[in-house]
């Protein structure tokens, strides 16, 4: 199946400079974005209190959402426990739940929630309650963005081991290009930034990469078979030979994500957003910037030879 012909020859690497300024610029958009006006953390970083919620009649998310608003009970995270009378809430104390030293009181905490619960419906009960404190956020915050540094890292020195050290460049490069053009977005629009939107950022990475490693590995192919291989024209050759796989792939996973946004509940929102956002970008770099970068880092035909080990017999012989 084919969208676009195997041997078009569109120049992209002809719009390098603006698509590589564009890149650029976003880059540093979201780097400013992120600075100034910062994630808008959930309560997996932040901190809160966490209760599980026990039903004697089958209950909705949506309902038990409804009945937190109506009490004042403002961006609860409500999800459901596997069955249809069980749900964990999560949210951030009000005033009225702390005591006089402002510290969180966890019975303030349970009566104040059944009391609004048990308005909509009586046939509530508290199983069982938690906090989690900013300081286990925090640790989160910094476990997340050292997840994400290992995996790219990881990427880069496997791809110097299976192609070359400008493939590996040009991968960590545009890896970080799309993890933070991605989380720029968050910044921007100020969405709840929480540990499945970080999970998500990093199956952006991974995803991204799958798309790259296919137009590294034609590139790797079309130089060896060509003769005579400039680099630019190599370049173009495997984007365009690649550009069918990479837009399917990127239309296909698009369309199970907005088909996990609309049907899988509030909860998976935010991962089917991100993974929608970083599949834009990840094709775009893929198209647009991975394959610059390689032709200004100067790959050639010699360094992606396979290399042979010399035999002194063979030396020896005339």
């Amino acid at each position: 199946m084919e969208i676009f012909n195997h041997n078009a020859n569109v120049n992209f690497l002809g719009m390098r400079k603006i698509s590589v300024g564009i890149a650029i610029l976003l880059m540093a958009v979201s780097f400013g974005l992120i600075a100034i006006k910062g994630l808008n953390y959930g309560l997996d970083f932040t901190g809160g209190v966490s209760l599980v919620v026990d039903y004697e009649n089958p209950v909705t998310t949506a309902e038990v959402q409804e009945a937190l608003e109506k009490g004042g009970i403002e961006h609860s995270l409500v999800a459901s426990l596997g069955g249809t009378r069980e749900v964990s809430v999560r949210f951030q104390p009000t005033a009225v739940m702390k005591d006089e030293a402002g510290k969180i009181n966890l019975d303030k905490v349970s009566a104040v929630t059944t009391g609004v619960l048990k308005a909509s419906r009586p046939d509530v009960s508290i199983k069982s309650r938690d906090y989690v404190s900013s300081t286990v956020g925090d640790e989160l915050r910094s476990d997340g963005i050292m997840a994400a540094l290992v995996v790219m890292l990881g990427i880069g020195l496997y791809l110097g081991i299976r192609f070359e050290w400008r493939f590996a460049v040009a991968a960590i490069v545009t890896e970080l290009h799309d993890a933070l053009i991605t989380v720029g977005v968050f910044a921007l629009v100020q969405r709840e930034f929480d540990l499945t939107v970080l999970a998500s950022v990093l199956a952006v990475i991974g995803y991204s990469i799958n798309d790259k490693v296919v137009v590294f590995d034609r590139v790797r192919e079309l130089f060896r078979l060509a003769r005579k291989a400039e680099p630019e024209e190599i370049l173009n050759r495997s984007i365009n030979n690649t550009l069918s796989r990479t837009i399917i792939t990127a239309l296909f996973t698009a369309i199970t994500m907005a088909a996990l946004y609309f049907f899988g509940g509030p909860v998976v929102h935010g991962f089917a957003i991100t993974m929608l956002i970083g599949i834009l970008v990840g094709t775009l770099s893929s198209i647009f910037v991975a394959s610059p970068i390689l032709l200004w880092l100067g790959v050639s035909k010699q360094d992606l030879m396979p290399k042979t080990k010399e035999n002194p017999e063979l030396a020896r012989r005339p």
